[in-house]
């Protein structure tokens, strides 16, 4: 990506201090300006799209969500990348999901939190939004909704911490064990 889009290239023992870095400030020391971030994400999406079958869920989603479902919890999938990956994804687990709001732009995941709130008639203070970004337990706090960070994925967990959502999860295990 770095080379297709002119920022800089990331080398393999910067990856994790990458990962406790705020977006807007990773994408300062990437060099990426904001304006290359649609064309990126585009591009992402399609190779995620051709690599679908091949990227498995974490250990344990499917558990997690069947609970979840199980004890009345409604789902809602809010997210960057497209509707058609995510469900591609989620398989046969995309019927637990009542809405779908994706292709939220890197800054716009409250804007679409606020939209599935609407259309599911719940108000912000009876949900919570379960991210691996900074930028979810942000988002969270922008559309007035509780925030759930969990130890797996994307962001590094003591930057999630640093982020003070409202719960940290460890494991797949404590998510349902605490929400239901």
């Amino acid at each position: 990506m770095a080379n297709e889009f002119g920022f800089r290239r990331v080398a393999d023992g910067e990856i994790e201090g990458l990962r406790r870095l705020p977006p807007r400030e990773l994408l300062h020391r990437l060099g990426v300006p904001l304006w290359k971030i649609p064309p990126i994400a585009r591009r992402m999406r399609r190779l995620k799209a051709d690599a679908i079958a091949d990227i498995p869920l974490f250990t344990g989603a499917e558990a997690t969500l069947r609970a979840l479902a199980a004890n009345g919890v409604r789902l809602a999938l809010v997210s960057s990348d497209n509707e058609a990956n995510a469900r591609a994804q989620l398989g046969d687990l995309a019927g637990l999901f009542s809405h779908f709001a994706c292709g939220a732009s890197l800054f716009g995941k409250a804007r679409k939190f606020r939209r599935v709130l609407r259309q599911a008639g719940v108000a912000a203070a009876d949900a919570i939004s379960i991210g691996d970004e900074i930028r979810d337990i942000e988002a969270a706090r922008t559309a007035g909704v509780a925030s759930g960070a969990v130890a797996w994925g994307y962001a590094d967990p003591a930057a999630l911490a640093d982020a003070r959502p409202d719960h940290m999860f460890a494991t797949m295990k404590d998510i349902p064990a605490r929400l239901t």
